[in-house]
């Protein structure tokens, strides 16, 4: 019995299926090519939007672009000048993201990536999604009433970003 090609979506671009093991395809300037991102704060739901993302980028047979956006800067405390807020380092960041990572999901035949950036996380994801061409945005859901009447990052998202958002409970 003849085996039917697999059948092409409307919208979706034609991609070559890699073997298992081969390298992702890169860019001519060495940028990951279309990869799934996921943002990443630590928060119950954005942990379970990282495991998401990785299973999607599997399937897609695409990298995987995990960011964490930081706030602004570091305060200090008017009175007493004590730093709150501490950046932390740059490989410590990285080295957290990819065992929050490891403990979500196993990231053999995954490429991933990891981006940290500082400023509104609605707008950083945007920009990191918009730089990479990715093929989707994966996010927590926020967690707080708050973010319902003030409005959330998911929802400021939905409307600005140029790739489809997913929205992980």
């Amino acid at each position: 019995m003849d085996q039917a090609e697999p059948s092409h979506l409307p919208g979706q671009p034609d991609r070559p299926r890699r073997a298992p093991g081969e390298e992702p395809q890169r860019g001519t300037d060495g940028a990951l090519d279309h990869p799934v991102v996921a943002g990443y704060d630590g928060s119950p739901s954005s942990r379970h939007a990282l495991a998401y993302a990785a299973g999607l980028s599997r399937r897609l047979e695409r990298p995987l672009l995990v960011v964490h956006v930081s706030p602004p800067g570091i305060y200090c405390e008017p009175l007493t000048g004590q730093v709150i807020g501490a950046v932390r380092d740059r490989s410590e960041t990285e080295r957290w993201l990819l065992a929050e990572l490891d403990e979500v999901c196993d990231r053999a035949g995954i490429e991933v990536r990891v981006v940290t950036r500082r400023g509104s996380p609605a707008r950083e994801l945007a920009a990191t999604a918009d730089e990479a061409a990715a093929d989707a945005l994966v996010i927590g859901a926020p967690g707080s009433r708050w973010h319902h009447v003030a409005g959330s990052v998911p929802g400021w998202l939905a409307r600005h970003a140029h790739c489809p958002v997913i929205v992980v409970p």
